[in-house]
Order: C-alpha cells, then structure tokens, then sequence
C-alpha cells in the first residue's frame, strides 16, 4: 500500500508541474498578445492623425492633400507602449514604424508597421 501512495503523490506532482508550465507559457502569451494590440491600437491613432493633417486644408495647418510636412506629435514618439518612427513619406502615402518596447522573454520583440493613403490605412504585424 506505501509504493501505491508514493506513485500517486509522484504522478500528482507531475501533473501539477505540468498545469503549471502551460499556465506560465498561456500568461505569457497573452502579455504579448497585450502588447501586440496596444501597439497596433496606437499606430491606428497615429494614422488618423497623419489622414486629417492630409485632408485638411493647408489655410487650416493641414498638408493639403499631402503628407509632406506631417510629423509624429512629439507625445507620441515614445510612449510606454513603445516607439514610433515614419519609415516612408509621400505626397500621397505614409509608412509609420512601431516598435514595442517591454520585452518578456527577449525573444518577443514586437513590431508594427502601418501603411497610410489618403483614406485608409493597414496596419501589417512583423513580428
């Protein structure tokens, strides 16, 4: 009856070391899915922006159906989410770079790039 009870205490540890492992891996995971969405949500922001400054009227402070002269705002270049840069400037397209600046693992760096046109944008995750 002791080897049985030992056994099951030997299997019951295993399986409780494994629940944990799967539970760290999905918590982890779902950080970086975090992270990922915060990014993407900011570089939509910051492509709603770069669309006004295009539509609106440069008698207005706007580009007058140009990008040229938009900048990111300087509150947004680096937030706690991460950093963002314009890769590509047009008169009539736009490429912003977000790169996440919390790391989890090191291995998870995260990075966004968002293409602008005149009425839309995309937003492509690179890793």
């Amino acid at each position: 009856m002791g080897q049985q009870q030992i056994l099951l205490i030997v299997l019951g540890i295993i399986i409780v070391g494994i629940a944990i492992a799967i539970s760290i891996q999905l918590f982890r995971q779902g950080a970086i899915d975090n992270k990922r969405d915060l990014l993407v949500n900011e570089c939509n922001s910051l492509a709603s922006m770069a669309i006004g400054y295009y539509k609106k009227p440069r008698e207005f402070g706007g580009g007058g159906r140009s990008f040229l002269g938009w900048a990111i705002p300087g509150s947004m270049q680096s937030t706690t989410t991460g950093n963002y840069t314009i890769t590509i400037i047009q008169q009539d397209e736009l490429e912003i770079t977000g790169t996440g600046t919390e790391v989890v693992t090191g291995e998870d760096s995260i990075e966004v790039r968002t293409t602008v046109t005149s009425d839309s944008y995309n937003t492509l995750v690179i890793r």
